[in-house]
This record gives structure tokens, C-alpha cells and sequence, in this order.
């Protein structure tokens, strides 16, 4: 028996109605240089110019603005390779509560300025060596304060899901929809949508082949861990995918595609010097599955979400 989704359309649409007063309604891109390297037309929903550089700040404060006011006042706490924690921060901020992020050394200065300037207080770790969520939760544990999980939990996932929810409402003849996918978070509320709103749309996943840990759950038929992957992809660096997403993608998901370091570096490139907009490395997966067709045939229409753009300019000039 199919496990249950803890999450539906209904949920979605609340979170839909719950952040709208700090995640932006972002824009749909079409590029027909992209679309005649890839041979299908591509329809980008833009998440690189949403609050905060990502779509983060959809499942954050979705999960921010559920909490009491005793909660809030506790202090929130959560862990994140820069993306999400700036997405706290700025949630945090606007309510009022005092945040603190657990932070791997390495992560891009971009992102820890960001997430510092809204006066979030950083802790940081050894990702190689030291476990982000024992430190969370030991945090949590010794402050009070509640632990706002990166994709793990029902609020989180509803919240990312409203990406698909108005690219749908949008673009509703839609064939397929393609996302990252990391822990999951924004795969599983996606699919979600996506399936509710357009039952016979197809949904894949993009993973870099260094960080193949969902192909390889699919595989398995199981949570599989791999050693922490070296990929130039920051954003999907997680080693299995969530307890929560990875039923849900099971459920909803097509296949989850792989592509290389070199292919993803490409399609950065890409959207910089025909589109003219920044796509950080972890944002570009999924686009990058388009333009290197590693799509099935039969699909004429995709919509592609460019889940952030938030990246030092040197590793841009690196590129």
C-alpha cells in the first residue's frame, strides 16, 4: 500500500495564502535559443529573483508565520548550506524572533553575509566531519528554541509546493515538470501540486552525478546514504533524502536525472550570456537535464524551475 502524502493541494493553497506577504509571485522565463539546443519549449520559473536569492522562503516562512507567539519567542534555530538560512533569517526577521543557523565552514561568503545582515547569529561546522542536525537539535535542546527542518516536515514542503502552484496557474498545458532535488523538499511539494492540479503531467527530478543520492534511492527502493558529495552544486550536497520527501517522490516522480559538473557549469553559463541572468550551480540542475536532453522523448512542453541564483561572483568568473 502507497503511503499517504502529509501533505495535499489544500495545504498548499493555505501556504499559498500565508506567504504571500514576503515571497514574491516570480516570473516565467521562455528562451528560444534554449529551447532549439534542447527541442522542446521550456518555460522557467524564476526562483533566483525570489525574496532571498532561492525559493527557500517559501517553505521557512510558511513553517515561521504557523508558529505562537511563545514559540516565536523561544528563538528559531535550523541548519543549511545558505540558502535556507537566509530564508530564516529574513522570516525570522519579519516576525520578530531571534534566529540561529548552523552553517558549514565552506559555504559561500554570499550566502553567510546575506544571512548575517538580517541578524541571524551563525554557528558553523565541518560538513566532512561533524553532523548539521545533532548540532541543531542539541541547540534546540539546551535554548528552547524550535528547529525549523530544511525539507523534512509538512509545513516545509507545502510551502516550496506553491512554486508549482503558480507556475501551473500560469502555464497549465504544461507536459512535464522538472526540479533539483536534494532533501527533497521542493520536488515532493511540487509534485504535489503538479499532480493535483494536472494528474497526467509527468514529474522529474535533476541531481548532479556527484550527488546521486535520490537516482540511487530510486534504484535501491530505499533511503540510500552517500558519503558527502563533492559537487559544485552547494545547494545539493544533502547524503539521502528526507524520511518525509522520499515517499512522496516515489509516489510522483518519474525518474530523477543526472548530469554532469561540466554540463551544469554550461547551463550557468548559459543563462548568463543568453539570458542575462544569474542561476547558481544548484539552480541550473534541472535546467541543465533539459538542455543536455536527458529528458524522454514525447514531452513538448516543460516547465523548469531555477530554484536560486545566489553565487559568489568569483565562482561566476570561474566559470
Amino acid at each position: 500500500m502507497k503511503p499517504e502524502p502529509p501533505i495535499d493541494l489544500a495545504a498548499i493553497r493555505t501556504a499559498e495564502a500565508r506567504i504571500r506577504a514576503i515571497a514574491h509571485r516570480t516570473p516565467v522565463m521562455t528562451s528560444r535559443s534554449f529551447n532549439a539546443e534542447a527541442g522542446l519549449a521550456a518555460f522557467f520559473k524564476c526562483e533566483n529573483f525570489q525574496r532571498g536569492g532561492s525559493f527557500k522562503i517559501r517553505g521557512a516562512s510558511n513553517f515561521i508565520f504557523s508558529l505562537s507567539r511563545e514559540e516565536l519567542e523561544r528563538g528559531i534555530v535550523t541548519y543549511s548550506s545558505g540558502n535556507h538560512a537566509q530564508a530564516v533569517a529574513i522570516a525570522a526577521e519579519a516576525v520578530g524572533a531571534r534566529a540561529t543557523i548552523v552553517m558549514p565552514h565552506d559555504a559561500p561568503r554570499s550566502k553567510v553575509d546575506a544571512t548575517r545582515a538580517r541578524g541571524a547569529t551563525i554557528v558553523t561546522y565541518d560538513r566532512y566531519r561533524e553532523s548539521r542536525e545533532a548540532i541543531g537539535r542539541r541547540i534546540a535542546e539546551e535554548t528552547g528554541a524550535v528547529l525549523v527542518p530544511p525539507y523534512d516536515h509538512p509545513l516545509t514542503i507545502a510551502g516550496q509546493g506553491t512554486t508549482a502552484l503558480e507556475l501551473l496557474q500560469d502555464f497549465p498545458d504544461l507536459d512535464a515538470l522538472l526540479a533539483p532535488v536534494s532533501g527533497g523538499g521542493l520536488l515532493a511539494g511540487c509534485s504535489i501540486a503538479a499532480k493535483s492540479l494536472k494528474p497526467s503531467i509527468r514529474i522529474f527530478g535533476a541531481e548532479p552525478e556527484l550527488a546521486n543520492d535520490t537516482y540511487l534511492s530510486f534504484e535501491a527502493g530505499r533511503r540510500v546514504e552517500i558519503p558527502v558529495p563533492k559537487t559544485i552544486a552547494d545547494g545539493l550536497r544533502a547524503t539521502q533524502p528526507g524520511e518525509i520527501t522520499f515517499p512522496i517522490l516515489r509516489e510522483n516522480v518519474d525518474a530523477i536525472l543526472l548530469v554532469s559538473e561540466a554540463e551544469i557549469k554550461e547551463t550557468v553559463k548559459f543563462f548568463f550570456t543568453r539570458l542575462k541572468i544569474v542561476v547558481e550551480p544548484s539552480g541550473a540542475v534541472a535546467a541543465a537535464a533539459v538542455l543536455f536532453r536527458r529528458l524522454p522523448p514525447g514531452i513538448e512542453r516543460a516547465g523548469v524551475i531555477l530554484s536560486g541564483g545566489n553565487m559568489d561572483p568569483e565562482t561566476l568568473a570561474g566559470f
